[in-house]
């Protein structure tokens, strides 16, 4: 199954259930407006051109899965280095002011297979195609074709755009990893620094923490350092910035990968983030049952708590947690004391504010070649003072670490 949360309001009991049904009732009220909006526009010529958002999906050589939105046309354009700060915050300003499509018909076409969608009630399009042969068993990236049907603006002929689905197949292990503060330095537990970076910088002018790129391609190719190990990117982000997060990757040279956020709507917002990554966790490993996980995280948005409990759930399947320390020490103890949990399960936990010591754990431990040119310096690539420091080690390899190896 496509690794999609619920959404809260789906979820039967639970301590929030009964203050939930308010926020149900406020929920089906504003999709209600929406739709009557939608139906006016359309009425009195008012709807604006219709675009399709295509997000990266993943697969398996039997079924391909990927998301995309139907929205009137939001006006973003494609950042620049020399952008300003004036066009980033108008740009950031129309990811959000946009008006979703509920109800959209949408045509998915892949080789011969073809089948219709309808978007919800937030223009989100969910695809899943079940393929009537397995495709060829080697990785690679195909692409699955969007063609909006209906509704359509005055005047206009139609709109597509082109989902890119990654199949991995042969891999040695995963990957998966959290974005803010974990691979680009978003200031999460700075309010103020966060919103200046979140308004006003571009895919060029956010930063990402030094040795994230060449560890992450370290990460990807494997052992023998030809290898293609599928990295997923589980965030909280909103799907609003998936165009800034999928430049971002590619403008620092981070490897792309099927990116997994969150409904920035009454909806999606009413799950918590937590609940959020650890679905979207759990369905991965069950996609690939056979494929052991690296997990990357940081110290900020409850990923040591996340973590912990993918490993309990799934016993020999976590290769290593790196957690990169982002609270000025505030969570540091808690995190140790989630390590040396894990110690007892042969799992073991890296915390620290660099990158090094964790490459140096990887290529330790057979994630990545001995000789790859992977992360900083040591000492170097940290805001902060201090580095990445092996919590607690299990000591040995366990059957995680041997899969790993293919051995």
């Amino acid at each position: 199954m496509p690794p999609r949360a619920p959404a809260a309001g789906h979820e039967a009991g639970g301590a929030g259930a009964t203050g939930a049904v308010p926020q149900a009732r406020l929920v089906r009220v504003v999709q209600a407006l929406d739709r009557a909006w939608l139906g006016a526009k359309l009425r009195c010529g008012l709807l604006g051109p219709v675009e399709v958002h295509a997000y990266r999906g993943h697969g398996t050589t039997t079924t391909l899965w990927c998301r995309g939105r139907v929205l009137e046309s939001t006006g973003v354009v494609r950042s620049r280095a020399r952008d300003t700060s004036l066009q980033n915050l108008r740009n950031m300003a129309r990811r959000f002011v946009s008006d979703d499509i509920p109800g959209a018909r949408v045509r998915v076409r892949f080789g011969a297979l073809e089948q219709e969608v309808v978007a919800d009630d937030e223009g989100y399009l969910d695809v899943c195609l079940r393929l009537p042969e397995p495709l060829p068993p080697r990785t690679r990236w195909h692409d699955v074709q969007l063609e909006l049907l209906a509704p359509m603006a005055r005047g206009q002929t139609g709109a597509r755009a082109v989902a890119s689905v990654l199949v991995p197949v042969g891999a040695r292990f995963g990957v998966i990893s959290d974005l803010d503060d974990t691979v680009l330095d978003s200031g999460v537990t700075e309010p103020l620094r966060m919103l200046r970076i979140a308004l006003l910088s571009n895919a060029h002018r956010r930063l990402p923490f030094e040795g994230v790129a060449s560890f992450y391609r370290a990460l990807q190719r494997g052992p023998d350092g030809h290898g293609y190990n599928p990295i997923f990117y589980v965030s909280s982000s909103p799907w609003n910035l998936f165009d800034l997060l999928e430049d971002f990757l590619h403008v620092h040279g981070i490897p792309r990968g099927p990116l997994f956020l969150r409904d920035f709507s009454a909806r999606g917002l009413r799950q918590p983030a937590e609940r959020h990554k650890l679905s979207v966790i759990r369905s991965l490993l069950a996609t690939y049952p056979d494929l052991p996980f690296v997990l990357i995280g940081d110290s900020g948005e409850r990923d040591p708590e996340i973590y912990q409990q993918v490993a309990h759930e799934h016993p020999g399947r976590v290769l290593a947690v790196y957690i990169r320390e982002v609270t000025h020490g505030r969570r540091h103890d808690a995190t140790l004391a989630i390590a040396r949990e894990l110690r007892g399960h042969g799992v073991e936990l890296l915390v620290g504010e660099d990158t090094a010591a964790a490459v140096g754990h990887a290529r330790a431990r057979g994630l990545i070649a001995p000789d790859a040119d992977a992360g900083p310096a040591p000492g170097r690539g940290r805001r902060r003072s201090g580095g990445y420091a092996a919590a607690l080690r299990a000591g040995g390899d366990g059957g995680a670490q041997r899969r790993a190896r293919g051995s």
